[in-house]
């Protein structure tokens, strides 16, 4: 089977090449899927890039998310023919991933492929659009509604979490801020339903203040730091922000003020450890509210052999929307 295989050798400098492997190198697990699609997301390119990111032992293959059919299977719920998607649990990282033909891994880390979606589709949404769906479950289940006068702040808007994010809002009714630092980008936004353009630079930097007027519903923030800290200050009365990312920083340069005389609340987002019930509630949600022409319109497709230069974009900022990666 063909697979995206990273390499270090003893300098401790990794290479990323697409390789012909055997199928009884892949890991432990009691489902073998034969994957049809993956996509590229920022931790992937990490694990691919220079120094390896986060993989744990080498060779190694990477791949955070997959969807395909199942090969073989030894687990209860599973049987060959079913398709499925998989997303987080450290694949891709400590565990062989989705860029390869075959993915053995644990019954337990699946998902059923929600009726109305295709394969290609879910990796369309992939993690990036799955964390996405998880932000808006929770604004939602703090109070957030489609009535509410303010927009909902989405940070980051034009990379693979933020587009989903604008998308999904729009579709619910909610009116959509979009903050981005390249104004190219206004009308790829305005097209997935943002009703305002927020230029980075208005919310780059913290200040004195810890509280600003009441400018936001909500927040789905991928950037952290700074942009983060800000934001909080300038949420409406027990809104929320909903943190998806740290592209920012991992600092949060904040006052403790919003949360004691606004009663603003900050939302972690993780889709690693997600457990099954809610992974299915947010699949339930995406094949309904997630419109799929948008979808579409997100999509730069690729192959196994334009992973390792886009894995090098994509930690430079210079992916827009999602990477969409054909495997069989």
């Amino acid at each position: 089977m063909r697979a995206l295989i990273v390499e270090k050798d003893e300098d401790g400098k990794t290479d990323a090449q697409v390789r012909d492997i055997d199928e009884d190198r892949l890991p432990d697990g009691d489902v073998t899927v034969a994957v049809e699609y993956s996509t590229l997301n920022y931790k992937d390119g990490l694990c691919i890039g220079p120094g390896g990111g986060l993989v744990r032992s080498y060779p190694h293959v990477p791949g955070i998310d997959f969807a395909g059919t199942v090969a073989a299977s030894d687990h209860v719920d599973y049987s060959p023919g079913d398709k499925v998607v998989l997303t987080g649990w450290r694949v891709g990282e400590a565990h062989w991933g989705g860029y390869a033909e075959k993915a053995r891994v644990k019954g337990e880390w699946l998902v059923p492929l929600p009726d109305g979606l295709s394969t290609r589709q879910a990796m369309a949404v992939g993690t990036a659009g799955f964390t996405a769906m998880l932000a808006v479950m929770a604004l939602e289940d703090h109070g957030l509604t489609p009535d509410a006068p303010e927009p909902v702040l989405v940070t980051g808007a034009s990379g693979g979490v933020g587009s989903v994010a604008v998308a999904i809002l729009a579709r619910l009714g909610y009116k959509v801020a979009a903050v981005t630092g390249r104004p190219e980008n206004e009308s790829y936004l305005r097209d997935l339903g943002a009703t305002e353009i927020v230029p980075r630079e208005d919310l780059a930097e913290t200040v004195k203040r810890p509280l600003e007027s009441e400018r936001w519903a909500g927040c789905i923030d991928a950037v952290g730091g700074a942009m983060l800290a800000r934001v909080l200050g300038q949420l409406r009365y027990g809104g929320s922000a909903a943190a998806v990312g740290l592209a920012g920083g991992s600092d949060l340069p904040a006052k403790n003020i919003p949360f004691l005389l606004r009663g603003v609340n900050l939302l972690g987002i993780d889709s690693v450890m997600q457990p099954y019930d809610n992974r299915q509630r947010a699949w339930q949600r995406i094949a309904r509210d997630l419109p799929m022409d948008k979808l579409e319109a997100m999509v730069q497709p690729a192959a196994l052999e334009d992973l390792p230069g886009l894995g090098a974009d994509i930690l430079k900022g210079r992916v827009k929307g999602r990477v969409l990666v054909k495997i069989a």
